[in-house]
């Protein structure tokens, strides 16, 4: 069933409350607590939604929760249907919560609220909407990759911290093994160094300082009048192809399902620097045929990306907020390229005969209305893509709605029916969130 959304934000049938979680609120020292008597409603683009049934699971293990300064919290009350905008409870001043979901689950819905005129820009996170149903926070959510490996019960804090030293004993001198255990996990916890440290699953190999493309939400660099601050900062300094051969080679012939990626969250576009590139894949092949090697990109460079195809080159992740090319550029800012260029990218991977995914940055009232999912179901059908990961986007929601000059009011079909819409149009199209590695992913037959 497709959501309902309330257009005027007035009021809601009493018997649509019925049933439905409770608004949560936050006091200043951080308490979170339920407010049984008004009905949660969650913000779906510029809409307000109650959520079905359907639409809501049990806040999932490492999830964090997280304050939303000078924002009032907004419910329905169920006596009346009635819009209610929260300032205090029980006497004590309140704001609106919102959950930053772990790892592998897709958000329907942002957090709802009513922004005052002091309220700063939020950082760059994903602000899921959540509730309190029958004994517990929930969220509109749902999991997309089966995958653990960035599940929190995979990753002991004091396990990850001996290992991460213990690669920089193994790697003395290497810059890029002392940015990957000393930012990356000791400082910012990434899931993916992590494993790397433990010696399993897919490892990061960032490359890259400089970036064509000027995100709105890059969470690694940001102009000084953006408003945002950065969620971490991005690296300094180049690798070599030996500082990058002597990390990845050991890496893919001994881990399980090893993956090694270029391009990540600390990083620029790994195709800012395509001779190295191509130099460490090859040289990388010659030491071992094992595993997968991975591009994280803007698909920006096409010609490019076929030659590390030819260089050994396994797979690619291209990264896209919308399929509508007006939409793109309000976000991603290209620099010396188009969407035009994305889009040839992923026909070179097939052309290649080579494993293509897009990295899907999900924004619910824009990515699931009916104009982008037709967009979507078109490139997936032209590009014969191989997979779809569903990742929220992290940005201020009130910013990314602001990006667009076109009318976004209407309603949309709902994330969770879009999700289902298009692997049901391409059943053989992956559904997911990770990089799978060679051998346990199958080839889609478009």
């Amino acid at each position: 069933m497709k959501p309902k959304a309330s257009l005027d934000t007035a009021a809601f049938p009493v018997e649509e409350l019925k049933g439905k979680p409770s608004l949560v609120v936050a006091s200043p020292n951080g308490e979170v607590v339920e407010v049984p008597e008004l009905a949660a409603a969650f913000r779906w683009g510029w809409n307000e939604v109650i959520p079905e049934r359907g639409e809501w699971i049990r806040l999932p293990a490492g999830s964090d929760l997280y304050l939303m300064p000078e924002r009032r919290a907004i419910g329905y009350d169920r006596r009346t249907g009635q819009r209610i905008v929260v300032e205090e409870y029980e006497g004590v001043p309140v704001t609106a919560v919102a959950a930053f979901v772990a790892p592998a689950y897709t958000i329907y819905y942002h957090s709802l609220y009513e922004t005052t005129e002091e309220a700063a820009v939020l950082p760059l996170y994903a602000y899921c909407a959540m509730g309190w149903d029958r004994g517990g926070f929930v969220v509109p959510a749902e999991r997309v990759d089966k995958d653990a490996r960035q599940d929190c019960d995979r990753h002991d804090p004091d396990e990850v911290h001996v290992a991460a030293f213990e690669v920089l004993d193994r790697y003395p001198g290497n810059r890029l093994a002392e940015h990957l255990m000393r930012n990356c996990v000791l400082t910012y916890n990434c899931p993916a160094a992590r494993n790397f440290a433990l010696g399993r699953w897919e490892m990061p190999l960032p490359t890259a300082a400089s970036c064509n493309s000027r995100c709105v939400g890059c969470i690694s660099k940001q102009p000084s009048s953006s408003g945002f601050h950065e969620s971490q900062y991005r690296m300094d300094f180049i690798p070599n192809a030996d500082e990058i051969v002597e990390l990845a080679v050991p890496h893919l012939r001994n881990a399980p399902r090893a993956v090694a990626s270029f391009g990540q969250g600390c990083e620029g576009e790994p195709l800012s620097n395509p001779d190295l590139l191509e130099e460490a894949i090859r040289r990388i092949r010659e030491k071992t045929q094992r595993g997968t090697i991975n591009l994280n990109t803007n698909g920006s460079k096409p010609e490019v990306v076929r030659k590390l195809f030819r260089a050994g080159l396994d797979s690619i992740r291209v990264s896209l907020n919308s399929p509508i090319e007006k939409r793109y550029n309000a976000y991603f800012q290209p620099m010396d390229y188009a969407l035009e260029d994305v889009i040839q990218t992923l026909h070179v991977a097939r052309e290649e005969e080579k494993w293509s995914s897009v990295n899907y940055l999900v924004f619910p009232g824009v990515t699931d209305d009916e104009r982008e999912l037709r967009a979507l179901l078109e490139m997936v059908l032209e590009t014969r893509l191989s997979m779809v990961q569903w990742r929220n986007l992290n940005i201020d929601p009130e910013v990314y709605l602001g990006l667009f000059e076109e009318d976004l009011s209407g309603t949309p079909v709902g994330m969770k029916w879009t999700i289902e819409k298009v692997h049901t149009h391409f059943p053989k199209l992956r559904k997911g969130y990770y990089n799978p590695p060679v051998g346990t992913r199958g080839w889609p037959r478009l």
